[in-house]
């Protein structure tokens, strides 16, 4: 619910305001920091826009660089970057992406209407040598629109799609992040227009991903996609789970099965958007190694499908391999029978650092299958590991007490294969039993298995 028509934007940024303002210039606070400012969210970018010219804005806020040909001067203010950019009109969007031309404009109403929806398209601020306190400017009823939590489309959506493509996604983003329902003719545009997706570039695609991720709940974005048909044409590998049996909840294919392990996965703390993303990814292979209701191997092909989109998308290398190793990892099965050796085991196959999210992410894989998040003992599995942990276990070579130049030092070994594999022996040892992970113990059981094996 949108409060009343009321901004207070930082100082820093009416200190920008307000050398435009003293300087005779219109100048409004205007897209999303409006609209979260006015849904009394939190604001994460503060954007402005002027009737200067981007050269005047440069002269009037010297440190400002100029970004790019569309008007935009970005101000470093110490505490944030302000974007300043010329009132313009836009001019075919061949690329359907960014307008072939730009013309600067004296107007803010002029510059408000080639916005993509309604509640960006308020204004705050004051016109050219108006001395008068700030005032909204809102041509196209968004206030009205934020009051009763609808997202639409200014003008003709169809038009508003074709211009940027990645409106289409915006618009999924949005309703998922302010909860509001997308108005119908804008919904029917989307449908209409869904290919056009195709254009946008992978980045921009990884970085509404993101944020759809981030959103709760996060399946509330996808399955606006889905339904409008946008899906196939950007996450074809997610589109592919659709109509895909399950045998798990009643009425429930697998794409209902990844949309409600992604919810699942939002409400387990702390906030992680790596395990948002695995839950999110985790059963993609399943529809290539689908066969007579089985989907044998489709952890390990799923991994390698999860690290082909997510290097497409541009995500940093750490991110995607351990987003991938979840996924690869997820199928695992507890056995409350399993000593402390087997545990010890499964930790290091997993890796210390990962497999509190892997515990996390069956939980979200349980409950999305309609299962008891504890199902399969996982609280037990989840306390003897945090014990393990606890404990400190050698759980690599770097943990032990040994490292191949003591084995070639000491036993006049060359470096060769065979020190390491010297090495993953003696870490088998002492993962089964970590009190022999001594110097002398180690040495000892090598020269042991030398002997045996000369």
């Amino acid at each position: 619910m949108a409060r009343s028509a009321s901004i207070a934007p930082p100082s820093d940024v009416i200190g920008v305001l307000e050398t435009l303002w003293r300087a005779g210039h219109a100048a409004y606070l205007v897209g999303g920091g409006v609209r979260d400012e006015l849904l009394g969210r939190p604001v994460t970018d503060w954007d402005i826009a002027t009737d200067a010219r981007p050269e005047r804005t440069r002269e009037l806020l010297p440190a400002g660089r100029y970004e790019n040909r569309f008007g935009t001067v970005t101000v470093p203010t110490g505490a944030r970057n302000v974007e300043v950019t010329t009132f313009r009109r836009d001019h075919r969007y061949a690329d359907h992406r960014r307008p072939d031309s730009v013309t600067f404009s004296d107007e803010i109403g002029e510059d408000l209407l080639r916005r993509d929806f309604t509640v960006n398209a308020i204004a705050w601020g004051r016109p050219a040598g108006d001395v008068a306190e700030s005032a909204v400017v809102d041509p196209t009823a968004g206030l009205a629109d934020l009051r009763r939590s609808v997202l639409r489309a200014v003008g003709d959506p169809v038009v508003r799609f074709d211009e940027d493509a990645l409106r289409l996604l915006r618009a999924a983003r949005l309703a998922a992040q302010l909860h509001f329902e997308i108005e119908p003719r804008t919904r029917a545009a989307m449908t209409e227009s869904a290919d056009l997706a195709r254009w946008v570039s992978a980045e921009r695609v990884g970085a509404e991903l993101r944020r759809m991720v981030a959103a709760d709940p996060p399946s509330a974005a996808f399955r606006i996609l889905s339904e409008a048909g946008i899906l196939k044409a950007v996450l074809p590998e997610l589109a592919a789970q659709q109509g895909v049996p399950q045998d798990k909840q009643p009425g429930h294919d697998l794409w209902d099965h990844c949309l409600a392990t992604v919810d699942a996965a939002a409400v387990i703390d702390p906030p992680n958007q790596v395990l948002r993303l695995a839950a999110l990814l985790h059963d993609i292979g399943k529809p290539e190694t689908y066969a007579d209701g089985h989907f044998i191997g489709h952890d390990a092909r799923g991994a390698d499908l999860t690290a082909a989109l997510l290097t497409r998308f541009a995500f940093p290398r750490a991110e995607i391999e351990r987003i991938s190793r979840l996924i690869r990892e997820h199928m695992f099965s507890y056995e409350r029978r399993w000593t402390g050796a087997a545990v010890r085991r499964f930790m290091r196959r997993v890796g210390p650092d990962l497999v509190e999210d892997l515990l996390a992410l069956r939980e979200a894989d349980n409950l999305g299958s309609g299962q008891p998040a504890n199902a399969d003992h996982l609280d037990e599995l989840r306390r003897r590991v945090r014990d393990e942990l606890a404990a400190h276990p050698p759980l690599s070579l770097h943990d032990l007490a040994i490292n191949g130049e003591d084995l070639i030092g000491e036993l006049g070994l060359r470096p060769s294969p065979l020190v390491g594999e010297l090495l993953e022996r003696l870490l088998g040892s002492v993962i089964a039993d970590p009190r022999r992970n001594q110097r002398e113990v180690l040495l000892a059981q090598a020269r042991h298995y030398l002997a045996a094996h000369r």
